[in-house]
């Protein structure tokens, strides 16, 4: 294998792989990247056998070939070249990368003991906006569950032209609080209804901010069958299994009504719910929010017995009935850093239902947080 590259590509192929590049006690090569160098150009491999990413490579090919590296050590040191020009060239196992007056040598392994990358299949295609996908997916995947005890909790629900809305509709839950952001797609009429693991949403969401720039395609294309995601730009490829199960039907938490709204400023509020979560108690995150029709402002308030006690108001347009509600905070945090909006509305019902964030003026994202029992 042989071939010759700009470092800027190389640096560009490496950082889209290597977020799925790790070590495994059971499976080292899993530590190492795939190099595949055909007459078309260069492909670089990884994966943790849950998702796999394959980025393509703009090179002049000398000598077909594969052969297999640590990620790690390679992007570090790639990104260290001063050079724009590199070649690269196998030899007695290692990998040879020359560029300028640097020549280093980097101890590898054979491609042939890399596991075997399930070939992506033809499925129900979708296209959808980059920077849309991007931005819902940073959006609900802060409140799926960070464990395994339910697995379908632990991904995130994509529903694809389902229950009335022709478009995709991303979702998820930990119980505590869900997330939901519907999106609009470019191109796709099937209906569809799978669950991507949290782990292929974060890679999802990495090569969508990677991809950023001036060469940034402006579309994603996903393939969905009964087992397998697929996300496709021109540069790298994205394939990964499904979560199998069935995911709870979260519309029947979301009120329809409600007694109380507050329309308030999304970055004074955070800052308020922040300095009382340095005096709410430990473990519980308890933060008091009191939504005052007369007075036009909500409460914030917390205590606690080793720290202090917190109170502050926050000015809002407040609508109905004087109401209140105790919330976790770094929930609540979650939800108005992700709100997208300097404008938020808060909606409430009473002190035991659930709690309904919106970003004023877009009806396409909803973040609820369930109360904390008193």
């Amino acid at each position: 294998m042989h071939f010759i590259c700009t470092r800027e590509n190389l640096s560009r192929a490496l950082a889209f792989v290597i977020g799925v590049a790790g070590k495994s006690v059971n499976l080292p090569i899993l530590a190492n990247v795939l190099i595949h160098a055909a007459d078309q150009g260069v492909t670089f491999v990884a994966t943790n056998l849950e998702v796999a990413i394959i980025s393509h490579l703009r090179a002049k090919v000398e000598n077909v070939g594969s052969f297999t590296a640590p990620a790690r050590t390679l992007n570090d040191f790639v990104n260290l070249l001063s050079d724009e020009k590199v070649e690269v060239e196998v030899a007695d196992n290692e990998i040879h990368l020359v560029s300028g007056r640097s020549s280093t040598k980097i101890k590898g392994s054979p491609a042939d003991e890399f596991p075997v990358v399930p070939a992506s299949v033809d499925g129900k295609g979708y296209v959808v906006e980059a920077e849309a996908l991007k931005k819902g997916l940073e959006q609900v995947m802060l409140a799926a569950a960070k464990n395994d005890i339910r697995p379908e909790l632990s991904g995130v629900l994509c529903v694809f032209n389902v229950g009335g809305y022709g478009g995709l509709t991303l979702a998820a839950t930990d119980s505590y609080r869900l997330a939901e952001k519907k999106i609009k797609l470019e191109q796709g009429q099937e209906e569809a209804r799978v669950i991507m693991p949290l782990r292929t949403a974060q890679e999802l969401n990495h090569l969508l901010s990677q991809g950023k720039g001036a060469e940034a395609e402006r579309t994603v294309r996903l393939q969905v069958t009964e087992n397998q995601i697929v996300a496709r730009s021109n540069e790298v490829e994205l394939i990964s299994r499904l979560v199998e199960g069935q995911y709870p039907d979260y519309t029947q938490i979301i009120p329809k009504d409600f007694l109380t709204t507050a329309e308030f400023e999304t970055e004074k509020m955070a800052k308020e719910i922040k300095a009382a979560s340095l005096f709410a108690t430990n473990g519980v995150n308890a933060v008091s929010l009191e939504l005052k029709t007369t007075e036009g402002v909500v409460a914030v308030s917390s205590a606690s017995t080793q720290t202090g006690e917190h109170k502050s108001e926050v000015a809002a347009e407040v609508r109905g009935e004087n109401n209140s509600t105790l919330l976790n905070h770094r929930y609540v945090l979650d939800g108005l850093s992700n709100i997208g909006a300097s404008v938020g509305i808060l909606k409430l019902i009473n002190p035991e239902s659930p709690c309904v964030f919106v970003p004023k003026g877009d009806d396409s994202y909803l973040y609820i947080v369930m109360p904390i029992r008193q």
